[in-house]
């Protein structure tokens, strides 16, 4: 019995760890596309609303969009976003949705970046020197450089 009264110990512990902080906004860009993908990683691609090759959506950090991103971590890349990046983002790329004025549409369309991605390609991750996966706080210079 004391092993289970541990156990739950140890994942209320990680769960307090991994909760993200309340209106903490994630950018998730679209680096590789979704042909040849399983079918999970592409269903996790349209919820996400990410289409096409340097497309980029902005979520409020959850557990549930922390999930999905897990899952397609080896095709995007995804960080925290700042205000001012995030407004530059709307002035530049948002566009009016048709059918709710004065609203955005839930995507960017992006460039490529302006210099290329990182030196090792968009083949491997970012912890290793590549552009795929998680880059925390280095996704506004990314996204300054494809807008």
């Amino acid at each position: 019995m004391a092993t289970t009264t541990t156990q739950s110990v140890k994942t209320k512990a990680t769960k307090a760890a991994h909760n993200p902080t309340p209106n903490q906004r994630v950018a998730v860009i679209l680096i590789r596309s979704m042909i040849n993908k399983r079918t999970e990683v592409r269903d996790t691609l349209k919820m996400l609303r990410l289409h096409r090759q340097n497309a980029c959506t902005v979520h409020t950090k959850t557990q549930s969009i922390l999930g999905m991103l897990r899952k397609v971590k080896d095709c995007t890349t995804f960080g925290e976003i700042d205000d001012e990046t995030y407004k530059t983002l709307c002035e530049k790329r948002g566009q009016q949705d048709p059918n709710n004025k004065g609203a955005l549409k839930p995507y960017f369309r992006l460039s490529p970046p302006r210099g290329g991605f990182e030196r090792k390609g968009t083949k491997k991750p970012y912890s290793v020197g590549g552009a795929l996966g998680y880059r925390g706080n280095n996704i506004n210079d990314l996204i300054r450089s494809m807008l």
